[in-house]
């Protein structure tokens, strides 16, 4: 019998290519560039899964030209925001996706950001590294603590429950809001918020780590900001499209907001060119789940939905 062949349109981890060769017919792109509209059509006629990454969008046009021999997408992400799940449900095409082992990653690199931002890590190192550290006074970057500081977190999933527990090695109080109230041994102390009105004022640090969804675009704006408290530092290794990234702006040049850590943009790959003039914007290029262990598991959690699948089970993780 003829194995499945699955398209791993990236280059995904070595461990994971060498898994999917074992035991399916696998289809590189070696090139490690972004699938297009184009190009996921063509390998649906070709192939019986698809591995994609955030990188490739089934967008209902998509969707609508996809090839019947395509049976499942198996991304290599938690977010499912680049499709169109109700389309592809209809093309009787199964979803899955890879929630759960990308957290402490994720959190990791949250709690990089917030002590980034909080302590002028951008412009201490430039200083350092262009030789122009030539001062000292006790003015001189002094930045907010983190310890025992309020941290409000928004969407108390997996991330935001990882970050909550390495917060609280430093001491910090837990506030947060979430589409339902977490039991008393998930929260954990944490203090649980009805609204976003009652969570922005006792922020001292922000950070978003709710899914995109239509109901969170934009919803950092302008008059979210202002109900911060003066001298907080949003943090967001979500999705870019949750900030009014001008508001943002507006919050940082103004001086309402100390500082913000970045990993998401609304413009991806690139980011916002506007915000590199801001030292206190300490910056990544949504590298969130980067870690060699994440990847790794990412990959075999792709694989195991689809192995799954193809078994005639239901998917671990099919949405």
């Amino acid at each position: 019998m003829a194995r499945p062949v699955v398209w791993i349109p990236r280059r995904l981890s070595e461990a994971t290519l060498a898994r999917a060769r074992r035991d399916y017919e696998v289809i590189l792109n070696e090139a490690d560039t972004p699938g297009t509209a184009d190009q996921i059509v063509e390998m649906s006629a070709r192939v019986d899964a698809m591995i994609p990454c955030h990188s490739e969008r089934f967008d209902a046009a998509v969707v609508a030209r996809l090839d019947p021999r395509l049976k499942i997408v198996a991304n290599h992400s938690v977010g499912t925001d680049h499709c169109d799940l109700p389309a592809l449900k209809a093309r009787g095409i199964a979803v899955t996706n890879t929630p759960g082992v990308l957290a402490d990653a994720t959190a990791e690199l949250a709690m990089m950001l917030m002590l980034g931002a909080a302590r002028h890590a951008v412009t201490g190192d430039r200083l350092v590294r262009t030789g122009r550290w030539d001062f000292w006074s006790p003015a001189f970057l002094v930045g907010k603590q983190v310890t025992g500081a309020r941290l409000a977190i928004v969407g108390m999933g997996g991330v935001g429950r990882a970050l909550a527990r390495k917060a609280r090695g430093f001491d910090m109080e837990i506030h947060y809001h979430n589409r339902r109230r977490l039991p008393p041994e998930q929260e954990q102390g944490a203090i649980h918020h009805d609204s976003l009105d009652t969570l922005l004022p006792v922020a001292d640090f922000l950070s978003l780590n709710c899914p995109a969804t239509p109901e969170t675009t934009g919803l950092m704006t302008t008059e979210r900001f202002r109900q911060m408290p003066p001298g907080s530092i949003l943090v967001n290794v979500a999705r870019g499209t949750l900030v009014d990234e001008a508001a943002l702006l507006m919050a940082i040049e103004s001086g309402h907001l100390a500082a913000a850590g970045l990993d998401c943009f609304r413009e991806e790959p690139g980011g916002n060119p506007a915000f590199a003039a801001h030292e206190s914007i300490v910056m990544m290029p949504h590298v969130g789940s980067a870690t060699v262990r994440t990847r790794d598991a990412m990959g075999f959690l792709a694989l195991d939905n689809i192995d799954a699948f193809f078994r005639g089970e239901t998917p671990p993780n099919l949405l």
